[in-house]
């Protein structure tokens, strides 16, 4: 897979799943979906770098806060801008209940719709998406 961008490690789903904190299934599922990539290689077997494992940990994240799948795919659809992996690059947030994600730029807050991002003029209460590494034992 042609990519200007150095990417870093190699890793397989196991491994990946691993440090998302879901299993190696679940990261095969998210490649074929389109929610993560193998940007290593995505031949048999695929091989992912730490890039992809931080979009997985961000995806993992989004779903257990409640956010739905469909929700996910719309994110990243509508953050072209922010590259290979834009979840992980995106200054991203969620209501608490995970209902909305919602998307800082310029100081404004936008929620996530069918339609795309659609600015809000009273933000609701967020949480921020932040990256976090399971610690394997």
């Amino acid at each position: 897979m042609a990519t200007s961008v150095k990417l870093h490690g190699h890793f397989s789903a196991g491994e990946v799943g691993e440090l998302a904190g879901v299993s190696g299934n679940t990261i095969g599922q998210w490649a074929r979906w389109g929610y993560i990539r193998a940007s290593q290689s995505d031949g048999e077997p695929h091989v992912y770098s730490v890039e992809d494992v931080a979009e997985a940990v961000i995806v993992n994240e989004l779903l257990r806060r409640g956010v739905r799948h469909r929700d996910v795919r719309r994110a990243i659809r509508y953050l072209p801008d922010y590259g290979a992996w834009p979840l992980s690059e995106a200054p991203l947030a969620t209501t608490p209940e995970g209902r909305l994600v919602l998307f800082r730029e310029n100081g404004e807050i936008y929620a996530l719709s069918a339609r795309g991002w659609q600015l809000m003029s009273v933000p609701p209460e967020m949480r921020d998406v932040q990256l976090r590494l399971r610690r394997v034992s």
